[in-house]
């Protein structure tokens, strides 16, 4: 026997309408065990997709955390720089208190493909990136002791980012970049990403956020001797989506950041660094409806870029959660190599 339960067989939840339209439950026969009764298999049901839930806000909030040292160096015009890389992560997601979830785990592996040129801009050195991700994503956690899961993966929103340095960076080629030696530079940059990626609205879970997010950022950098300090602060600003799960609306609030790097170079394109950043804002709401996913969020890692030859780099960088009011603590591990032409190389 199959019992169908309709939307309005689910107050309080369906109010906020996210059951999909219809649910089949295939009922226990007679001889085994007695039914659970249908408050019971309501009250499961309605846990289970709210824990979904909370994990889509895991993964999106997930999504937001970026640290990048030398975001703002000088670099010859003309020159391309090609990038395949590899990321993986995992760990904590943030959760609804509310909810009885226990150990959320959220598990991604990123490929990505990426393009960068040096440009002069009136004068000024600037650069122009594009990014495009391949995410594998998988999702468990345990509700009421009863294990739930997504596994998904797809192409992911592209990025494109344009940034010039307004002062103490000229737009130099490559003969006078050899005579170029950095003091204080001053910086700021516009990332645009776009809805490009995998989505289903019958899923809360997906690779693409489906809306457009602007990343305005201002970064200095000063070097001394061998050393090189940097911070910038930025502020990423989000569209909404009006097909969120069934055509409800998903806001965000604005995620503000501020990142700092201390890199140490050992020789020309041999260098480390030891990175930090701070998250703040970024709450979600569905349909108006704020959930609590105010992100005040630390995060702590290191870079160590590897020449090969003239043309060719690797970078191997790796950071962690330090502290997350929520519950992002993931880690993540990534690997990238670099093959640069043109410009006179």
């Amino acid at each position: 026997m199959v019992q169908h339960f309709s939307p309005a067989s689910f107050p309080p939840y369906a109010e906020r309408g996210y059951f999909p339209k219809c649910l089949a439950i295939s009922a226990c026969p007679a001889a085994g065990p007695r039914p659970r009764p249908r408050s019971a298999l309501i009250k499961t049901m309605a846990m289970s997709l709210m824990a979904l839930w909370a994990m889509a806000i895991g993964f999106s909030n997930a999504r937001a955390q970026e640290i990048e040292p030398r975001g703002y160096t000088n670099a010859p015009v003309g020159v391309n720089f090609l990038i395949v890389g590899y990321a993986y992560s995992k760990g904590a997601l943030s959760s609804d208190p509310s909810l009885p979830l226990t150990d959320p785990e959220l598990e991604t592996s990123n490929a990505v493909l990426a393009y960068a040129r040096a440009l002069d801009l009136w004068g000024k050195s600037g650069k122009f990136d594009l990014v495009l991700p391949y995410t594998w994503l998988s999702g468990t956690a345990e509700l009421d002791s009863q294990p739930i899961e997504r596994n998904v993966d797809g192409i992911g929103d592209c990025k494109v980012r344009i940034a010039v340095n307004l002062y103490g960076s000229p737009a130099l080629r490559l003969k006078e970049f050899a005579n170029y030696k950095q003091d204080l530079i001053v910086g700021v940059s516009l990332q645009v990403t776009a809805p490009t990626g995998q989505y289903d609205d019958s899923r809360l879970i997906n690779i693409s956020s489906h809306r457009w997010a602007f990343k305005p950022e201002v970064g200095i950098s000063k070097a001394v001797g061998a050393w090189t300090m940097e911070l910038a602060a930025a502020a990423t600003l989000f569209t909404d989506n009006n097909d969120f799960y069934g055509g409800h609306t998903r806001s965000q609030e604005p995620l503000y950041a501020i990142q700092g790097h201390v890199i140490y170079s050992f020789r020309p394109s041999l260098w480390a660094s030891v990175d930090a950043t701070h998250f703040t804002g970024g709450q979600t709401a569905a349909d108006g409806e704020y959930n609590d996913d105010l992100q005040q969020n630390w995060r702590m890692g290191a870079t160590l870029a590897l020449p090969v030859d003239r043309h060719n780099s690797i970078k191997l960088y790796a950071s962690s959660g330090v502290s997350a009011r929520t519950g992002n603590n993931y880690d993540l591990f990534g690997l990238a190599w670099q093959y640069r032409w043109d410009g006179g190389l």
